[in-house]
């Protein structure tokens, strides 16, 4: 897959990522409303998203998510098992983000498309049943880096108020320098040499990179975040990262759960938790974490 344009290797990948999820991802047992909409960016632009409502009685507490696929690929619609199953678990209302994609779209306009439509969330909860006061946000890879950056915004500009965050093996250091990257970096699915590619068309500029919005294991200040829960692999690259930032956030005084399986790679909690003991277990324990977290008051 790697040495071919990024907008090249799309159709294929949603298309691995769809069938995936039909075949391979738990089965949610409950009914909901799905609603596709768009909602407005701060320049103007129309951001596609995809709304799962349960059918019961609101208001519900609201999950925003976001995709992983390297900033470049996927979308918020290949997913729609494992979004109905995260839904159903966590009890909420999920709003499965479109943000744009590099490297058409280079940072920050990514990251800014997902923090446009958490405050779109919050600011229009009740057209869809959601309560603005028990708001979460998670993601999976560079989705974790969006939910996590997200959350350093939210703080930083005000709002919206987050009650947590989960992070599914997050990719919060877009630099990789960690020994995990080299140890899992060939042979486990998500390889240095993508990684690279990944990073290359989301920020070209390498001095930004550092950036706590493009890299917010770099931020000074995680005080005021929103308790954590992050999931890592012991084959994934990420690995190491993550266990860093979940290290960081408890040093900042924020709750963070952390949790690395044995024996699973890079993705294996959305892709996998049909047919994988631990995949499921990973992904019970992130929504029992958001379900706890936005419960009402």
């Amino acid at each position: 897959m790697t040495g071919r344009p990024l907008p090249a290797m799309r159709p294929r990948m949603r298309l691995f990522l769809r069938l995936m999820d039909r075949f391979a991802t738990e089965r949610a047992r409950g009914a909901f409303t799905v609603r596709d909409e768009t909602v407005p960016a701060s320049d103007g632009y129309e951001i596609p998203i995809r709304l799962y409502i349960p059918r019961t009685p609101g208001p519900l507490p609201m999950l925003v998510y976001y995709h992983g696929g390297g900033f470049a690929l996927g979308s918020h619609t290949v997913r729609d098992r494992f979004n109905r199953t995260l839904a159903e678990k966590s009890g909420t209302v999920l709003v499965s983000v479109g943000y744009r994609l590099a490297p058409e779209h280079p940072y920050p306009r990514g990251v800014e498309d997902a923090y446009d439509a958490l405050r779109w969330c919050a600011e229009h909860a009740a057209s869809f049943g959601g309560d603005p006061a028990r708001i979460a946000v998670a993601g999976e890879s560079a989705g974790g880096n969006l939910a996590a950056v997200v959350a350093l915004m939210a703080r930083d500009r005000g709002g919206p108020r987050l009650r947590c965050q989960a992070l599914l093996y997050p990719a919060v250091d877009l630099t990789g320098h960690q020994p995990s990257v080299f140890e899992n970096g060939s042979g486990y699915m998500l390889t240095i040499r993508l990684m690279k590619q990944f990073v290359q068309g989301y920020v070209p500029d390498k001095e930004r990179r550092r950036q706590p919005y493009a890299s917010p294991l770099f931020a000074e200040r995680l005080e005021g975040l929103p308790p954590a829960v992050i999931v890592t692999a012991q084959f994934c690259p990420l690995r190491d990262q993550g266990k860093q930032y979940a290290q960081r956030l408890r040093q900042a005084g924020v709750p963070a759960v952390y949790r690395c399986y044995a024996g699973m790679i890079h993705d294996f909690t959305a892709m996998m938790s049909r047919i994988l003991g631990s995949a499921k277990n990973s992904l019970h324990l992130a929504a029992m974490f958001i379900r706890n977290a936005v419960r009402a008051d």
